[in-house]
């Protein structure tokens, strides 16, 4: 059973050090959109994801990588780079699109969170999208256990501690010890206050009105789901690949 005592919950990547995270069981959580879009990658069947900091080392390892079976995907402030082959929109990577390649994944927020917390015992992808997954997994794990949400350039996003907050409301049953950690107290009671109205959160949070200018409402739709694969992303050796594919 998670420990929900030891649970805990950084707002932004730039709200922790590295090496809090050691022997720690980490899940990076970035809703709009690089996890829900790492999630349908590997639900349509790419063979694998490389997260990366920023375009310089997406072009340093494209180089040293079967260009035949490789993409470059992302974004930056939310626009697909010049010359990519996908944004960061998950409703591009159908299975067309990815089966059986290799990306290379570079966005604004979640893949630098992704990169400050490869130190960790294991790093999860959550998202909306493999809820109940993500759940099953932690109430297995034996270690502490940290939830990141990626957030917007430093700052908090609602979308991010709303999934927080569901996991660790569904982790405890409803219920939060009182011990739990700051960090997990303002996730479960955000949750509390939402949980009937996540989707229309979603669509008036911050982030959610600046992609409405850049990708309309039906990023936003897609991401809100709940429970639409059992997929789970893990990072092993620099790479993010489905635990159960």
């Amino acid at each position: 059973m998670a420990n929900l005592n030891t649970l805990d919950v950084f707002f932004s990547s730039q709200t922790f050090q590295e090496e809090e995270l050691r022997k720690k069981i980490v899940v990076v959580i970035d809703v709009l959109r690089a996890s829900s879009t790492i999630i349908t990658a590997l639900m349509n069947q790419a063979k694998g994801i490389i997260p990366v900091e920023d375009m310089g080392e997406a072009s340093r390892i494209s180089q040293s990588v079967d260009s035949d079976n490789l993409l470059l995907c992302g974004e930056k402030d939310g626009v697909k780079i010049e010359g990519y082959d996908l944004g960061n929109s998950p409703l591009e990577y159908s299975v067309d699109r990815v089966k059986d390649k290799t990306l290379i994944f570079n966005t604004t927020n979640g893949t630098k969170a992704i990169k400050k917390a490869v130190g960790s015992s294991n790093l999860y992808i959550g998202s909306f999208l493999n809820l109940s997954t993500i759940v099953h997994t932690l109430n297995e794990e034996q270690k502490d256990i940290v939830l990141i949400c990626a957030g917007w350039r430093g700052r908090m996003a609602i979308e991010d501690l709303l999934f927080a907050g569901n996991v660790i409301y569904n982790l405890g049953n409803g219920t939060l010890p009182h011990e739990a950690r700051d960090g997990s107290k303002v996730a479960f009671g955000l949750y509390e206050k939402f949980r009937e109205n996540i989707s229309d959160v979603i669509h008036r949070s911050n982030h959610a009105e600046r992609l409405k200018e850049i990708a309309g409402d039906q990023d936003l739709d897609y991401c809100a789901q709940r429970d639409i694969c059992d997929i789970l992303p893990v990072l092993n050796d620099g790479i993010i690949t489905n635990l159960y594919g």
